[in-house]
């Protein structure tokens, strides 16, 4: 499809999976394809998100498992930051030229500065004015700043992922799962931690009976929490930062991580003057279609307001509906599988589907817990917690999944064919897993 009206068939706005994933299959079906881009190409993901933490998580898995192990395999692992760092880099710093690079082969343009819509149909960027027939806002989510005095002297999520010498103390706040995996690494490189918390809870989204557990975990390791810290302002004191909360109290460190969340960014690129609804902290308004208050506009990804978790496979499920929706290959709604959701911590904490707070309020659902720290394949492991609930609509069919454990990510992602498939006793029984593996542990309580 080519049109003679607009310069392209579609502008994403951003150039993440939100957008990238689908925009590819269109380009091969003849559509003009731009991405607006005004930081790094490919998003947050590859470059200060997923892919980057993965990478420096890494060393911290091997580093703890050892520690588990220590009387099996001897010595004291420690982990080099800076080293850990440097391999981050040489990892993650080329993905946004090589996606860029493939973006052109496949004869889509990158144009690099901020966009601002003039009309429904026509972006300002860098003082010149590009159009199009359909717009994806792609914008995605930028980190909060929590509103005290000095917020400046805090860092963010970013500058945390290019921390080249790890300080010798640290104020995280919040205690979303940034501020408690990012804490899990600082700790583990030698990072005296303060968790200064919002109320008395964290990572609300996940089932807190587990996240209680991750939480004594961190405490072992010497991770302090300080609940309702109630922040009053930064400032400075020589070489180091204070943090003045609560009443009258003080907490001196070498550096200060605000983690309190992460909002959309919508701001200053005109959606108010072109009609587009948007909410400060959900993001843009869209329907069942992903489309905005105005029909040509869309929104994918973090930015969307879709209730959905903000996550890589989200973004890249809504890019890959869009491309359909926009092909004419579909003219049904949106229809979103279960998600599967982890936080990297140690022990992690996964879920999907129907959630184990939400079963205990309906008679629809029945919840099966396991303790499998004393299976053999955790045993083998050394594993000092594991423990997950499945939760079982009334046909005894999976419709959602949790747990806590080291391999919790594993385990989860084994079982979305069974939760999102909707399978039966048959269709589970036909499903031989490796044996031993974390996926036939998992597969033998359904």
């Amino acid at each position: 499809m080519q049109n003679n009206k607009y310069n392209y068939d579609v502008i994403y706005i951003g150039s993440g999976h939100a957008a990238f994933d689908g925009a590819k299959k269109l380009c091969k079906k003849g559509f003009k394809i731009a991405f607006v881009e005004a930081d790094a190409v490919g998003g947050t993901c590859p470059n200060w998100g997923c892919n980057a933490k993965i990478t420096l998580d890494l060393p911290i898995t091997l580093a703890k498992k050892q520690h588990r192990m220590n009387s099996i395999v001897e010595g004291d692992t420690k982990v080099n930051w800076h080293a850990n760092m440097q391999n981050k880099h040489a990892g993650i710093d080329n993905i946004k030229i090589n996606r860029e690079a493939t973006m052109k082969s496949l004869g889509m343009d990158v144009i690099h500065g901020f966009a601002k819509f003039t009309d429904a149909h026509t972006l300002e960027i860098n003082g010149e004015h590009v159009t199009s027939d359909k717009i994806v806002i792609a914008t995605g989510l930028t980190p909060h700043k929590v509103n005290v005095e000095n917020t400046e002297l805090s860092h963010d999520s970013k500058d945390f992922l290019n921390l080249d010498e790890m300080p010798k103390s640290m104020a995280i706040v919040g205690t979303g799962y940034i501020a408690m995996e990012f804490a899990t690494m600082a700790n583990e490189a030698g990072a005296d931690v303060t968790m200064l918390m919002h109320s008395d809870k964290a990572l609300r989204g996940f089932y807190q009976p587990y996240v209680e557990k991750v939480i004594n975990e961190m405490k072992e390791s010497g991770i302090h929490f300080i609940q309702n810290a109630d922040i009053h302002a930064f400032n400075r004191d020589g070489d180091n930062y204070v943090v003045n909360y609560g009443d009258k109290q003080e907490l001196n460190v070498e550096w200060i991580l605000d983690a309190s969340g992460r909002v959309p960014m919508v701001h200053n690129m005109g959606l108010e003057e072109i009609g587009v609804k948007y909410d400060d902290k959900k993001g843009v308004i869209v329907n069942d279609y992903l489309q905005t208050s105005v029909n040509n506009i869309y929104a994918s990804g973090d930015v969307a307001a879709t209730g959905q978790p903000n996550l890589t496979p989200t973004a890249t499920f809504e890019s890959q509906y869009l491309n359909h929706l926009f092909a004419g290959e579909t003219d049904k709604a949106i229809d979103f599988p279960a998600i599967p959701s982890v936080v990297f911590t140690s022990p992690r904490i996964s879920q999907m589907g129907v959630s184990v707070a939400e079963a205990e309020k309906s008679d629809e659902y029945t919840i099966e817990k396991h303790d499998m720290a004393g299976t053999w394949f955790r045993q083998a492991t050394k594993a000092k917690i594991a423990e997950n609930a499945y939760v079982f609509d009334k046909e005894h069919r999976l419709v959602g999944f949790t747990e806590i454990s080291d391999d919790a990510d594993n385990t989860i992602d084994t079982l979305v064919p069974a939760v999102n498939m909707h399978m039966n006793e048959e269709e589970i029984e036909r499903n031989v897993h490796l044996f031993p593996s974390i996926g036939h542990e998992a597969w033998k309580n359904l």
